[in-house]
């Protein structure tokens, strides 16, 4: 017991003095003295020294950030096995009987195995197939939760879940203005973050790690117990699954009790798993083709509910993509009442035949997210908007990757505004803290705002803001520093937060360096001069001419201009391994969470993403290779080579593409 309040107390002291220390010299305030500093330091010092445990995060150590050109394959020592599964929990009984189990949650992240030798974190490898997984230990020794030294000196192997909680998951999504960009789930969310080839990302990502089999443990008897492995690991440092020790007859209760705590869980969980506490039993019985016989795995059963759809609404977005929302009768789901549900794009829309009146069933999908299931009635009636809701403007349906969705043509739309100021502000933009959509949008409803450069200027309504809810003298003063910040800024930061359609992190660096980072000759270049930039293309081109034809645009810049003092930022030429690669991403992804990370990891080695297929594509990533898609039709037609996404991975490793 006295070691778990030890770790207990180390967890808060980490915590303490990072947010010290993040006050300190990040944020130019202090939140306590350098004595109470170094005496909470001190104790912490000897807290790792008595127990052997070093905390991931641990101010007394220091991991440096790297960036890898690759994550390395690795065959697991023994093949990871899915597990047999069930939705019926009479099913989950029968399995325990009059055996004890540990019945404990089954995650929803990434499956990682970490081996420590002589106390130090050796290596950590994902799942992977079962069988290869990819290493990814610098990305490990950032997680939030994962010691790095651990007090025993005999090799020990262990297995987990690494996942993203929601409140963080929700975080990241709400820096990202495009609601078309933003990640769907935690565990995509997770799996990418992984998997990064610099760790800084991942550690940015808050990703936690929690610890569910015990492999190996060198020299210690755990007296024929599962319990008393998962205690060991605690007492090691590590964060371990909740569980709940039953036999059959208590089975049923103890699922419950699970499944009344899904929706205050703060990490996302899509069922739970039985595993034999007598491990000698447990490995008694084998295992099948597939699965082991010592485990087994219980799924969230659907809880559907019929309901009527009362209506879709239409909600703009910056780019001018208007997303459908059903809203339907109210329902209780899970323990909450629900009475909306996201339908994504047109082409869902669609496809589930959605008409007003009709009768369609619904459910949450992990018990969180609210989703159509079904529609029995398939009207097809709903009608798409000719005007969008909030301007009044034309609308059309655009595709793109096969999808079909819905725009708004006005480039006056007001909700285009203040999703346009959201993305000046974001991170990759200007990256200026402190102002939210919701702040943006009382900033240009009260007239604080009404171009770019007015945000430079705030300190004209410091009296109105400070008494703002939601604000304070401390918000408006780190709003106010954070503004003087952002005033020394990059042109590729600057074209980037302009918001030009087409105009991604990537294309801004291109067009900057083009350029000589003179943001006067690109104003002035024409869209035949931009197309034929390598990378760029009529589309871009065409963009980036349209923009700055308009002269209320040209005031916007000009006035911005004025506020900012710009550098050229250095460029490590030999990183821009893409550098001229055009690609196109369609289909699926298993290795990525989603086709930005790919896009985003193709943008940074100097590569361009475009949406079509053209003479000037130098490959189509898709998985099915010999598909008869439309897209594979075309790079056929034109000889682009279609390539996978270990096909992509596999060359992009060698840092080169011939």
């Amino acid at each position: 017991m006295k070691q778990m309040e030890q770790m207990e107390r180390m967890k808060e002291l980490t915590g303490l003095l990072t947010s010290a220390a993040k006050a300190y010299y990040q944020e130019d305030r202090e939140i306590m003295s350098n004595y109470e500093y170094d005496r909470l330091y001190e104790e912490l010092e000897g807290l790792e020294k008595e127990t052997g445990v070093v905390l991931s995060g641990s101010p007394t150590v220091r991991v440096g950030y790297e960036a890898a050109q690759e994550l390395p394959k690795e065959r697991h020592e023994t093949p990871m096995l899915s597990l047999d599964k069930t939705k019926e929990v009479e099913a989950l009984a029968e399995f325990a009987g009059d055996h004890e189990v540990l019945l404990s949650w089954k995650l929803d992240g990434l499956t990682v195995v970490l081996t420590y030798e002589d106390g130090k974190l050796l290596k950590a490898v994902t799942r992977g197939n079962g069988e290869i997984g990819e290493v990814i230990t610098n990305n490990a020794k950032v997680f939030r939760n994962v010691p790095l030294s651990i007090p025993h000196r005999g090799e020990v192997i262990l297995r987990g879940e690494a996942v993203i909680r929601y409140s963080d998951f929700e975080k990241i999504n709400a820096t990202i203005p495009e609601e078309e960009a933003k990640y769907k789930n935690p565990r995509n969310l997770c799996s990418g973050s992984v998997r990064q080839l610099n760790n800084e990302i991942t550690a940015r990502r808050n990703v936690y790690f929690y610890a569910f089999a015990l492999v190996r443990a060198d020299g210690v008897d755990f007296e024929n117990s599962r319990e008393r492995q998962f205690l060991w690991l605690k007492s090691q440092g590590f964060d371990v699954v909740e569980y709940k020790k039953v036999k059959g007859p208590e089975v049923a209760a103890a699922v419950q009790a699970f499944s009344e705590a899904v929706s205050s869980n703060d990490f996302p969980s899509d069922g739970l798993v039985s595993t034999y506490e007598d491990i000698a039993y447990g490995q008694s019985l084998g295992r099948t083709a597939k699965f082991p016989r010592d485990s087994y795995a219980f799924k969230w059963q659907d809880e559907l509910r019929e309901t009527c759809l009362k209506e879709i609404e239409w909600s703009p977005s910056r780019t001018g993509l208007i997303n459908p929302v059903a809203i339907f009768e109210p329902v209780e789901l899970e323990g909450t009442t629900v009475s909306r549900a996201s339908v994504h794009n047109v082409s869902i829309l669609k496809s589930l035949a959605l008409g007003i009146g009709d009768r369609i069933t619904v459910y949450k999908a992990n018990m969180i997210i609210p989703q159509i299931a079904e529609n029995l009635t398939r009207s097809g009636a709903v009608p798409i908007p000719a005007t969008c809701p909030v301007c009044g403007g034309a609308t059309k349906i655009q595709q793109m990757n096969d999808v079909e969705s819905l725009y708004c043509t006005n480039p006056d739309c007001q909700a285009k505004k203040i999703k346009s100021f959201t993305h000046f502000v974001s991170r990759d933009a200007m990256n200026i803290d402190g102002l939210s959509e919701m702040t943006l949008e009382k900033f240009i409803d009260s007239g604080y705002v009404r171009e770019y450069a007015d945000l430079f200027h705030l300190d004209r309504y410091r009296e109105e803001i400070v008494q703002m809810e939601g604000f304070g003298e401390r918000s408006y003063e780190k709003l106010l520093e954070s503004l003087k910040k952002a005033r020394h800024t990059t042109l590729p930061r600057v074209i980037y937060s302009l918001g030009i359609p087409n105009i991604g992190v990537a294309n801004a660096k291109v067009l900057s360096k083009e350029y000589d980072h003179d943001l006067s000759r690109l104003r002035r270049a024409g869209a035949e001069e931009l197309s034929a930039i390598p990378g760029v293309g009529g589309v871009i081109g065409a963009s980036v001419e349209a923009y700055f034809s308009d002269p209320e645009h040209n005031r916007w810049v000009d006035d911005l201009l004025k506020e900012l003092d710009l550098y050229v930022e250095e460029v490590n030429e030999s990183a821009l391994t893409l550098d001229g690669k055009v690609f196109v991403i369609t289909g699926s992804l298993q290795t990525f969470a989603n086709r930005n990370e790919l896009k985003n990891l193709i943008e940074s080695k100097g590569g361009k993403v475009t949406g079509s297929v053209t003479s000037k594509t130098s490959y189509l990533i898709n998985n099915d290779t010999l598909s008869s898609s439309s897209k594979n039709k075309k790079a056929k037609e034109l000889g682009v080579e279609i390539i996978s996404e270990q096909d992509f991975l596999d060359r992009f490793t060698d840092a080169e593409l011939q």
